[in-house]
């Protein structure tokens, strides 16, 4: 189960990941997301500029299966957007965490990052969703 939630990250209850690097955090969803969505079709995201807030839906990600909000892990300016994600939805089934990002964010509150979920965190979280 390790390989498919990389130790470098952080996560959220709402199965989102972030990579932090300086104030900057990288968000995607996790490969239990999209295992849960199936064949992912469709995906919205705001554009670069918008701000993000924690907790609050900033997109959705939609598959054959249903549609679901995608939640802010933190809060702050989204400073880029992966539109290839856009153009190739599906791709976020092959590969979430690398090519498979959803949007950067400069954090206005570097302190939120201490809420999220290290990777044995989240696997305890899933693994209580399962009992």
């Amino acid at each position: 189960m390790d390989k498919h939630f990389p130790e470098d990250l952080k996560y959220t209850k709402e199965h989102e990941w972030c990579r932090i690097e300086g104030d900057v955090a990288t968000v995607g969803i996790t490969w239990h997301a999209q295992d849960a969505l199936g064949d992912i079709v469709h995906c919205e995201l705001p554009g670069v500029g918008e701000t993000v807030s924690a907790g609050e839906s900033f997109g959705t990600v939609e598959s054959t299966k249903a549609v679901s909000d995608l939640y802010a892990p933190l809060t702050g300016e989204v400073t880029e957007r992966n539109d290839d994600v856009l153009e190739a939805p599906e791709n976020l089934n092959d590969d979430m965490y690398d090519d498979g990002w959803l949007i950067k964010v400069k954090m206005s509150n570097p302190a939120e990052v201490d809420a999220l979920l290290t990777r044995d965190d989240y696997q305890k979280f899933l693994d209580e969703l399962e009992d």
